[in-house]
Order: structure tokens, then sequence, then C-alpha cells
């Protein structure tokens, strides 16, 4: 059973979270950390590598909006964050919309092997060079929850990271076992950077549980309680009352409601 009172710790000890942010939901990512008590920074100069990785605790790497000078950092980074034994979250976001973008990030899994690797189902078909279904950064046409499913646990094994596969349900895996986080909301597929927020959230929780499986369940978890609370909030109102209502969620949410709301299962 996953330990919500990391939710506790993370809110007392404020750990730094460093991110390779994308530059669409970079604010986003820096205002939901600050939420549920972590300290982003988002810091890109090849200058400040050794000072940033000695005082951070955990570093997500995302790579939506790239270039080859952002996939260049990407591997500077991640680099000095495993050498320094932290854990790494990836987000190949879009892999699969072009060649380069797949190269690119097959490089980077080539350099340090992730703690987390969090995808949607569009982008794990990528990584494990299967046909793939991919709209832009986006997996729109449906699969079945046993495909679902057996993708988290074969990219994990692939990976050799733990696995967070975002959908409508979340499907976590270690390579050995998997879980299925049920609950949220489909209005998140309104927001721009919903994924980039729960990797950046993998990261949070990844600074308080050392197990990499299980921070991604709590990450997920969370996401999907904070989803469902800002759907009720948001009532009729629109999208952008949706987003701001998801932030204060993630800022007000109790440990207790936390452990109560969340649906998860061992499959």
């Amino acid at each position: 059973m996953p330990d919500f009172t990391r939710l506790d710790t993370l809110k007392i000890q404020h750990p730094l979270v460093h991110c390779i942010a994308n530059q669409v939901s970079a604010n986003d990512c820096a205002n939901l950390a600050l939420a549920v008590g972590a300290s982003p920074m988002m810091a890109y100069a090849p200058e400040e590598i050794e000072d940033i990785t000695a005082a951070s605790q955990t570093t997500v790497i995302n790579t939506g909006t790239p270039d080859s000078e952002k996939f260049g950092i990407c591997i500077s980074w991640g680099l000095a964050a495993a050498k320094d034994g932290q854990p790494i979250i990836l987000d190949p976001v879009g892999v699969g919309a072009s060649r380069w973008r797949l190269q690119s990030v097959n490089t980077l899994l080539h350099a340090f092997t992730p703690t987390i690797l969090r995808a949607n189902m569009g982008e794990a078909l990528a990584l494990l060079q299967r046909p793939g279904r991919e709209q832009g950064v986006d997996a729109p046409a449906p699969f079945t929850r046993e495909e679902r499913a057996e993708a988290a646990l074969s990219l994990a094994r692939h990976s050799r990271a733990a696995v967070l596969l975002s959908g409508p349900e979340d499907f976590i895996s270690d390579g050995n076992s998997c879980w299925c986080v049920s609950g949220g909301s489909a209005r998140s597929a309104l927001v721009t950077g919903a994924g980039c927020m729960l990797s950046v959230l993998c990261g949070a929780f990844a600074a308080v549980e050392p197990n990499g499986a299980e921070a991604a369940l709590l990450a997920s978890s969370f996401w999907k309680v904070c989803s469902q609370q800002a759907e009720q909030t948001a009532g009729s109102r629109g999208s952008g009352s949706y987003h701001i209502a998801l932030l204060d969620a993630a800022s007000t949410l109790t440990t207790a409601d936390f452990a109560a709301e969340s649906v998860w299962e061992k499959l």
C-alpha cells in the first residue's frame, strides 16, 4: 500500500526539484511544485550544473519544445544527477512525433537510466518501437486496459525504470508488477501540460519516497484526486476555471483525503 504520509513529509522537507522544463508548461509546473510543498528550480546553464545538482533532491527532465541544444542540456544534467545518485524523472514529450525526437530520447536513455519514465500510450509505443497512434504529443486513439497494462510492464523492462503510463487510467510498473490508478477527470485533456505537471509531481514524491514505482503511484493517485476535486469545484464553468481549480486542489488536499479518495489496485 502506498505511504500517503509522504505528502506530509514533502510539505515538511520542501525538497528542491530541479526541472528542465517544457516552455509550454514551465510556469504551471513551478506553481504545482510550490502547491505540494516542493521548491522548484528551472536551471539550464551548463555553468551551474555542479552547484544546482548538489543542492537539489531530484531532477525532472522534460523533452518538450526541443531542439538540439536542449537535448544536449538534458544529457548533461541527467548525467550529473545520475552521478550524484539522485532520482531522475524523464518525460519524453511527443517522442513518436518524429524520428529525430525518438533518436534523441533514445540517446538520453543510453546515457543514463531514469528512476521514473512518465509517458502516455503513444509515447510508450514509440519507445517500444511498435506502431503508434500519436497525434502530435497526444495519444487520442482508444486502447484496452490490457494493452495499457502490457505496455507499461514492457516499457519498464525495456527501460529498466519505473514507468507511469498516464491516461484515463494510469498504469505503473516496475517491470515485475503493475498497478492501476483510476479516477481523475476527462477535463484534464483540455489543460495543456497536465502530463508535464504529473511528471513534476513524480519528482516531488521521488524526493521523499525512495522506491520509484511507489513514488509514481503516489504522484498518479494525487493527480487523479486533484482532477476529481477540480471538476467538482469548476462545475459547469470552462477549462480556465478547471485549470485554476487543479492548482487549488493540489495546495489544499489533506493527507487524510488523499488516502481516502485514491482508487488504485495491484493487477
